[in-house]
């Protein structure tokens, strides 16, 4: 049973099963490596939307509290003549005024004020933040937005 071995090829040797380990255990790294590669970009992009949509969703809430509160205050500043009857436009125009006081007590959040039809102040407000991690991708700002109407009129 003792087969002639051809030219070239000798018995197995220990430097042989060293190579191969050494080989197998290349490839096995590889794989991790490419998965990671694959998972690492996947990652830092949830956490970039994450983080910035958290900063809209920030912006969101202060355009609509400073909105908020500029129609509360042209609602306290056409009180008074709604309530001592002077004409709606002086009721309207004072609401203007109360409400683009607060608008300018905010720096960082443009709005704008209007009367529209049946004596209601309406307030337009909205706050741009800068982004994060969507700046990578060519979004460099965000912007959020806030709404809040009042009727000037008794009760």
């Amino acid at each position: 049973m003792n087969a002639a071995i051809p030219a070239g090829f000798g018995p197995v040797t220990a430097d042989f099963a060293v190579c191969t380990a050494a080989r197998d255990r290349g490839q096995r790294g590889f794989s991790v490596s490419v998965l990671v590669c694959l998972l690492i970009p996947t990652m830092l992009v949830c956490i970039g939307l994450a983080v910035d949509g958290a900063a809209k969703a920030a912006a969101d809430r202060s355009a609509e509290a400073v909105a908020a509160q500029a129609a509360r205050a042209g609602m306290d500043g056409a009180a008074p003549a709604l309530v001592s009857g002077l004409p709606p436009a002086t009721a309207s125009q004072l609401a203007i005024s109360g409400a683009q006081e607060v608008l300018a007590s905010h720096p960082d959040i443009e709005g704008s004020v209007s009367v529209g039809d049946a004596m209601t102040l309406e307030v337009t407000t909205s706050s741009t933040v800068p982004t994060i991690f969507l700046s990578l991708a060519g979004i460099d700002r965000l912007t959020g937005r806030g709404f809040a109407a009042v009727e000037l009129r008794m009760r």
